[in-house]
């Protein structure tokens, strides 16, 4: 499995926040993608997209609900048309399943499209370590690639990436030195990348979704390089996991309405590949052997959790992490896995263990806009508050991250607000104490903690003058 650091959250967050030429890219570009998402609802109309996401939430949750059934009758349509299913329970099979398949028929060039689970399982340095050549085709993760980082983004690997960052790359890796402008970059990459296209005997896929009826693959893509991955090498392999499924090409109809406007704010993207098996007699082009690699890898964990399971529905379309004003400001490295944002905050502490990831459910401000702007209408709020119960009550004391403190004060915050007198009595005290740090209306510093860790990043707010209670007592005694 890919390296978890989901543990170094608050100090790769710091680190972050502390990167000014990060903070100058996350400000100008995490408005571009919601902006145009915005647009592409307003042309639809907002009325139907909230129809089209009541249709795509039900295809999920009965999906799920029989997936089982649905599975198995994909494993016949695909054996039908000639391909091969293979089912993985971890990261470690998958991987071995994909080597099995390029050591015995002796591949040795890979070429990919990107594959959020391939990240996942940590595929490119397994097969380079078995002297296959994985190259990624996507330019984002190509870039990515040659810098040996994992994707920033689900959508926009390289977004955290500026031009003279990749023109300097292409210099050092590729040796295309003076490259000026996007063009000149996108046109090196391109030169380079043809060649292996065109040699690769074998291909890597993800999946975007799976067609239950008909045994199909489907990719979307904007740049050409999935349908180059799928036709011309003569083995194609492509990894998923399980939650991809749906059940028939009507049902592909409302998700190919979802999830480009949703990501991208397209009506639809450049290409949509479908993939049905191997290439037949009349075919003028496809492989020659089609395998389909199917991975749980922690996904029947979120399956059998009633509370949790509702993060299957996600499309990857990264809505929620355009949005959501903790990933706006730490980017997608600090989460510290493959998935970032929300909805990786819910996945990722299942899916490496809840005592590995304890910061990231509470890498949110439960302000709810990723349950708004999510096509499947996901409720992410509802989900990370169900996992930081399980951090503050779990019988396990290797997932609680509740210290002896912080149930000390919870204990004296509860005496507190449960007797009138002690609160009057320290609203009264806190008044007093609060005189000398005031400034301008304002506590903009505490020297001694807990509260310095507040004011080291933002203003506290002055104890009001009057309490609600008096307040409200003044208000009942005028009215009468």
């Amino acid at each position: 499995m890919a390296e978890v650091k989901t543990q170094e959250f608050q100090r790769a967050s710091v680190k972050a926040l502390a990167d000014a030429k990060l903070q100058s890219l996350l400000g100008r570009s995490m408005g571009t993608f919601d902006g145009a998402r915005q647009e592409a609802i307003e042309e639809l109309t907002p009325q139907r997209w909230e129809e089209m996401r009541e249709k795509g939430r039900a295809i999920k949750r009965h999906t799920l609900d029989n997936l089982d059934y649905y599975l198995e009758l994909l494993y016949d349509r695909v054996t039908q048309n000639g391909g091969q299913v293979h089912f993985a329970r971890d990261a470690q099979e998958a991987r071995n399943i994909v080597g099995q398949i390029a050591r015995s028929r002796g591949l040795k060039l890979a070429i990919k499209s990107k594959s959020m689970v391939s990240e996942e399982m940590s595929l490119n340095p397994y097969l380079e370590e078995m002297g296959v050549e994985p190259v990624e085709t996507d330019l984002g993760e190509y870039i990515i690639q040659l810098a040996q980082e994992t994707p920033f983004h689900i959508i926009a690997p390289a977004m955290h990436k500026t031009k003279e960052d990749v023109s300097q790359l292409f210099e050092e890796k590729i040796q295309r030195p003076n490259l000026k402008n996007i063009e000149e970059m996108a046109g090196a990459a391109r030169e380079v990348l043809r060649e292996k296209l065109v040699n690769a005997d074998m291909g890597i896929t993800g999946a975007n979704f799976l067609v239950a009826e008909t045994g199909t693959l489907v990719l979307v893509t904007n740049e050409g390089n999935g349908r180059f991955c799928t036709s011309v090498p003569r083995v194609l392999v492509s990894i998923t996991g399980m939650e991809k499924l749906i059940p028939s090409l009507e049902d592909l109809g409302v998700f190919m309405r979802l999830l480009p406007r949703a990501a991208t704010g397209q009506r639809i993207t450049s290409y949509v590949t479908h993939v049905s098996g191997p290439r037949r007699s009349d075919d003028e082009d496809g492989p020659e052997e089609f395998h389909l690699v199917i991975v749980d890898n922690g996904r029947s964990r979120l399956l059998q959790d009633p509370d949790l399971r509702e993060s299957l529905y996600c499309i990857r379309c990264g809505a929620c992490l355009n949005i959501c004003p903790v990933y706006h400001k730490v980017g997608g490295h600090a989460y510290g896995w493959v998935y970032p944002g929300p909805i990786g905050a819910v996945v990722s502490p299942v899916m490496v263990g809840l005592n590995k990831a304890k910061d990231l459910p509470h890498a949110s401000s439960l302000c709810g806009a990723c349950r708004d702007v999510c096509p499947i209408k996901i409720n992410i709020p509802r989900m990370l508050l169900k996992l930081r119960t399980q951090l503050a009550e779990s019988s396990d004391s290797t997932q609680r991250k509740v210290s002896i403190g912080e149930k000390l004060m919870a204990k004296g915050y509860r005496r507190l607000m449960s007797s009138p007198k002690l609160l009057s009595l320290t609203h009264r005290l806190g008044r007093l104490a609060q005189r000398p740090l005031l400034r301008k209306g304002l506590i903009r510093t505490i020297p001694f903690p807990p509260f310095s860790r507040w004011t080291r990043s933002r203003d506290l707010p002055p104890l009001a003058s009057k309490p609600f209670r008096q307040i409200w007592a003044e208000k009942l005694g005028k009215e009468r």
